[in-house]
């Protein structure tokens, strides 16, 4: 358990969802070869791909949709790692985190609210504190997810 840059209350798990809350967004750390697969969003800056779960989709199909919208990737491996749950005054919700492998990236004209892909070929995303990086990328959910799938899955 830790507090975000908005003071909210983060809990995060690393398994199945403990938080009683249906998930609604995914988050998906992305890989493409040697080197992570950021998407810059033209807001927020530079952060791994992620959303909304639409009507009717299941988690990995979100994470798949995203992935390809953000960033163009198409996914060869998808694993679901954890889940975290964001508490705050006046919401509360439960994203999933996936470890995603891009076997092929696909030109797109469009990538929707982002700028499509960039690579970062750092294993540990050294910089992702600098400042044209988004929140999301901050805090220790990210951290945390890094280092399971270096100490678990590669």
């Amino acid at each position: 358990m830790f507090r975000d840059h908005l003071g909210a209350q983060v809990l995060l798990s690393f398994g199945e969802n403990k938080f009683g809350t249906v998930v609604k967004h995914v988050l998906i750390l992305s890989k493409f070869k040697n080197g992570w697969v950021l998407t810059k969003h033209k807001k927020r800056g530079l952060e791994f791909p992620g959303g909304k779960v639409e009507r009717g989709e299941t988690l990995e199909e979100a994470a798949t949709r995203e992935v390809f919208e953000e960033t163009g990737g198409v996914l060869n491996k998808l694993i679901k790692i954890g889940h975290y749950e964001v508490r705050n005054k006046d919401e509360r919700f439960v994203k999933a985190i996936f470890f995603g492998e891009i076997k092929e990236l696909i030109r797109k004209d469009d990538f929707l609210e982002t700028d499509g892909p960039v690579f970062i070929d750092d294993p540990h995303l050294s910089d992702r504190l600098s400042g044209e990086y988004s929140f999301i990328m901050k805090d220790s959910v990210v951290e945390k997810s890094l280092h399971y799938i270096q100490t678990h899955l590669l």
